[in-house]
Order: structure tokens, then C-alpha cells, then sequence
């Protein structure tokens, strides 16, 4: 996989150069933070699990012993489908101390997108629960198994259901393995993989973005110094940890200066409140339905948030009055932009939220570049639109076995090309005001409008369809379908749009929850639905002007 990284030779010395990247791994950060803070608690969960630094590095190196003994790697990968709880730290970092790639994957995925993800990646270990939440992950992982030739073993988590099969259990793990002794822990540079995480785009299916060590200790390392967070400092992450927002801001940025993390397994809003009083967490990040449920939570039923200093608020423009509503409890709403690719790389200090109040996405980390660009890749002036590119020492270094792919969107020159429309001022500050991607970002999740179009295909009393996101003061967006109804069909309902789906297979987040019907899709003339109409269409029609 080394040699599949696209990285711009001269921007790596210039990062080494000027100490962004170093031969530090996160293996070494870790083993720094459990010397310096052994009896600090790192994890919190609200199953009842905390761990110390100490305690951590030991579950962990029994795991890592288990992983080397299996005949894992360095640089092999380690897929685990696991949900907000404890044991994901205890598997990440077992993944760094033996110096496997961690590839961790949603819990949504079903069989086909773990064999796809897990061949592409070629899995040596799967780590997932027997059970959780209505579904069967053992039935699941043994159902693929025959068609992932690249994997040796499968370790389930028992916690919510004994396991039926012969495969081993992470509890069988703790109890049975040694803790990998430090000098046995295989030595990397920063500039070895780190991570796989999977991203949804327009390109068709999930794609294995790939980052180093140097890549994701550097942007957590300036998070936190820019943030002002100290070991003092408790997070408190409601999102899930296979997403860059958790896996970065959750569990690296915490690790990084002997900071704790406190995880729910499942969001509840109350529950979500006392849980952060509980363990007086003082700053938190996810994405904007969290803080918009809590707000409206304390609003309506009372209560606050006393140690909240700060939350990081992303998958959503974020508007004036969250800001001022949040600010009324003490808290400063501050939102960052971002993606997997090059992960929340601005964002508005939480010094100049009250300020900006939810006009801006902020402006870039240190070390970090933004420019706004038209579509021959030329500078535009301030305050004109043009697509978001981004470029710096924490930005992935390419797509898993699709250079095609990532030569698309990172150029030469090491620009990341997002394919957001958005505005500069003076001050450096940018304003998304749209996308280029057919892209809908439904609670700070990214949804291929393309591939739930397709999904609608032959639905029965379905003509000519598309789908855009429709606005949603909580969610950021959902998903609304436009379709024309055929002969005898203008009766069309969302209720048969859904049975059809549910026949097929077809995943739930993809789902529309509204549909529109419509005597004709705008196309261009070169076949190219206008979106912008329909989303004009669809502005009216909810205003009830149509």
C-alpha cells in the first residue's frame, strides 16, 4: 500500500522541514501519555467501562499479542465493525501497538459493503459484536467469511449476546493473552499508514481513504493547541468513532495530551446531558442535530451544561441563532468544515464565535492552506465564489487501489479539490454555500444522491426521478426524491417508494423521506439534471407556495 500514496515531493521536506512531520508514530504518543499519566482515565463509556491510561495499554497489549500471534503484520490491516463503547480504543490502539493499519467500519454496512471494503483493504483480523441493536453481526461476518479469502480470524465482543460459532471472543483475549512487551511492538516512520477510513462519494461506493501517522497526529496535535485543551480537559463524543470526527477528535486528540473521552453507546438527548454533567465534560464535537436536540432539550425541559466550554459543530452550516441560543447556556457553538479527506481543517475559534455567529465555517488550521478557485484551478478574488481546495500536512495521501480516483481530486501540486462552492473574506474566513458533489449530508453523514437515484430504479409507477437533499433545520438535510409518475401511477406515495426499497434490500439511511411528484426532471443538454431548479421546486412547495 506504501507505494499507492500520492504525496507532492516538495511539500514532504517542506513538511519534515519545518517539523510537521516527524518519524513519531501515534504508537509513540501513546506510549509518552500512558508513561506521563498511567493513573488518569482515558475512556469513560455509559456501559459502565473506565480505563486509565494503565489499564488501557494493558488490554490493549494483550489484544496486540493476540493480533502478532496470528501472524498480523506491520502494515497489515485490522477490520473492526464496533459501536461507541470502549472495546473501539482497546482495538485502535492493539492496531498501533502492533503496527497494523486500522481500518475501522460503520455499523450500518451490510454484507456486501464488508466484503467489498474488507477484499479491498485484504483484512487479516474482523472485530465485531455478536449482537447490537436489532442486528446480528456474528450471522452477518459468518456469511461473508467464505468470500474473504485474506482473512484469519474473526473475534467477536459478547457484551449484549453469547456467541453461537467457534470463533474467539475478545473477553477470551483479556483473560487468556500476555500484554505485548514495548520492545516487541514493531517499529514505523510517521509516514507509515496509520488508517483506513471508508468515505461515501460521487465516484460510485465507498472508498478506503488513506492516512499516516504523520497525517493525523499532526492535525490533532494543532486542534489542540489552537483549542487551548490540556490533560484537564474531558470530551465528550456522541459520534460514531469509524467517522474521522470520532476516530480523530474522539480518540486521537484526547490520547495526544492524557485527555479523557466519554462515549455513549447510543445518543439520547437526557440521557446525553447528565452523562456530560456526570463526568464534567468541558468541550464536545459531532455533528449539528446533537447540540441542536440538547439546546432544545434544556430549552424545554431544563437543566444545563456548567463544564461545557465549547462545541465543535460540523456536517452543517450552523446558524446565527443556534449560536446565540447555545451562548445563552454558556456554551460557545463553533463550526468547523472539512471531510474525511482533509479532516476539519477550518474552523471557527471558539475566541470569535459570538462574533462570526454562524456566518462563517472559520478559516484554516496552522499549517493548513484554503484557496477559493474557479474551474481552470485559478485564484478568485475575495468575496467570489469559487470550489474549496485545501493542501497540508494533514491531508490523506490518496484513495485505496483507486489512483484513478484520487488523481481526480488531489492534483500534483497537492491541492484536495472538494468540490464545495464557497466564499473568502479578508480575513481568511470561508462561507460553503453549496456543493459541486451530488452530495447530501443527512446528520453529518455524506449520502451519494447518485447511488440512492439508482436505487429507485424500477420502482414500480416510477418514471424519470432524481434526488436532492432537502433542508432540515436538525439533520442538515434529508432526502427528498422528484419523480414523474407513469400512467395510472399519479397516486405515487412515499409508503410504496419505501416497500419497494425495503424489498431490495436497500440500506434504510437511503431511504427518501419525502417525495415530490413532478410532470417533468430539468435536464441540460447534455442529459444533466438541473438540481438547482429542483431545489428552488422544492423551497416553494414547502413554503406552500405551489
Amino acid at each position: 500500500m506504501f507505494e499507492e500514496m500520492k504525496i507532492n515531493p516538495g511539500l514532504k521536506q517542506q513538511y519534515i522541514e519545518q517539523g510537521y512531520w516527524t518519524e513519531e508514530t501515534l504508537l509513540e504518543c501513546w506510549e509518552r501519555s500512558a508513561d506521563r499519566f498511567p493513573d488518569r482515565e482515558y475512556v469513560v463509556d455509559d456501559r459502565g467501562n473506565r480505563y486509565t491510561y494503565r489499564q488501557m495499554d494493558e488490554a490493549a497489549g494483550k489484544v496486540a499479542a493476540f493480533l502478532l500471534s496470528n501472524g498480523v503484520q506491520p502494515q497489515d490491516v485490522v477490520s473492526y465493525q464496533v459501536p461507541i463503547w470502549s472495546e473501539f480504543a482497546i482495538i485502535t490502539i492493539a492496531c498501533l501497538k502492533a503496527g497494523a493499519v486500522a481500518h475501522p467500519i460503520a455499523m450500518s454496512y451490510e454484507e456486501k459493503e464488508l466484503i467489498r471494503g474488507m477484499n479491498t483493504t485484504e483484512s487479516k483480523v474482523y472485530f465485531g459484536p455478536t449482537f447490537f441493536y436489532k442486528t446480528d453481526y456474528e450471522k452477518r461476518i459468518l456469511a461473508a467469511q467464505p468470500e474473504l479469502p485474506f482473512l484469519k480470524r474473526i473475534v467477536l465482543l459478547d457484551a449484549m449476546k453469547e456467541k453461537e460459532g467457534s470463533s474467539i471472543t475478545l473477553t477470551q483475549i483479556l483473560r487468556t493473552y500476555q500484554p505485548l512487551p514495548r520492545e516487541a511492538s514493531p517499529r514505523q516512520s510517521g509516514m507509515a499508514l496509520a488508517v483506513i477510513l471508508c468515505t461515501s462519494g460521487t465516484t460510485g461506493g465507498t472508498k478506503g481513504v488513506m492516512l499516516t501517522h504523520d497525517n493525523v497526529r499532526y492535525s490533532e496535535q494543532v486542534f489542540n493547541e489552537e483549542l487551548g485543551l490540556t490533560e484537564e480537559d474531558i470530551m465528550f463524543m456522541p459520534a460514531p468513532l469509524n467517522h474521522a470526527t470520532g476516530f480523530h477528535h474522539g480518540l486521537i486528540a484526547p490520547m495526544l495530551i492524557g485527555a479523557k473521552v466519554v462515549l455513549q453507546q447510543k445518543y439520547k438527548c437526557r440521557e446525553a446531558i447528565d452523562l456530560m454533567n456526570r463526568e464534567h465534560c468541558t468541550y464536545s464535537m459531532g455533528a449539528t442535530p446533537f447540540i441542536y436536540d440538547i439546546l432544545r432539550e434544556i430549552e424545554t425541559n431544563g437543566g444545563g451544561l456548567p463544564d461545557l466550554k465549547f462545541y465543535l459543530c460540523g456536517g452543517a452550516p450552523v446558524p446565527g441563532y443556534m449560536v446565540q441560543k447555545a451562548w445563552k447556556y454558556g456554551i460557545l457553538l463553533c463550526e468547523v468544515y472539512g471531510s474525511t479527506e482533509s479532516v476539519p481543517h477550518v474552523f471557527v475559534r471558539p475566541s470569535e464565535a459570538l462574533k462570526l455567529n454562524g456566518t462563517t465555517s472559520g478559516r484554516a488550521i496552522a499549517g493548513m492552506e484554503v484557496r477559493v478557485v474557479d474551474d481552470q484551478g485559478n485564484e478568485v478574488p475575495i468575496g467570489t465564489p469559487g470550489e474549496e481546495v485545501s493542501r497540508g500536512p494533514a491531508l490523506f495521501v490518496g484513495y485505496l487501489k483507486a489512483r484513478d480516483i484520487t488523481d481526480g481530486v488531489l492534483d500534483e501540486d497537492g491541492w484536495f479539490h472538494s468540490g464545495d462552492i464557497c466564499v473568502m473574506d479578508e480575513s481568511g474566513n470561508i462561507h460553503i454555500i453549496g456543493r459541486k458533489k451530488d452530495m447530501i449530508v443527512r446528520g453529518g453523514e455524506n449520502l451519494n444522491s447518485n447511488e440512492i437515484n439508482d436505487a429507485l430504479e424500477g420502482c414500480p409507477g416510477m418514471g424519470d426521478h432524481t434526488v436532492i437533499g432537502m433542508p432540515d433545520d436538525r439533520m442538515g438535510e434529508k432526502i427528498c426524491a422528484f419523480a414523474v409518475p407513469k400512467p395510472g401511477a399519479e397516486h405515487l406515495k412515499l409508503e410504496d417508494v419505501i416497500a419497494y426499497l425495503q424489498e431490495k434490500q436497500v440500506p434504510k439511511r437511503f431511504w427518501p423521506e419525502r417525495l415530490e411528484l413532478i410532470d417533468r426532471i430539468p435536464h441540460t443538454g447534455s442529459g444533466k439534471v438541473k438540481k438547482y431548479q429542483l431545489q428552488e421546486e422544492l423551497k416553494n412547495r414547502m413554503k406552500g407556495c405551489l
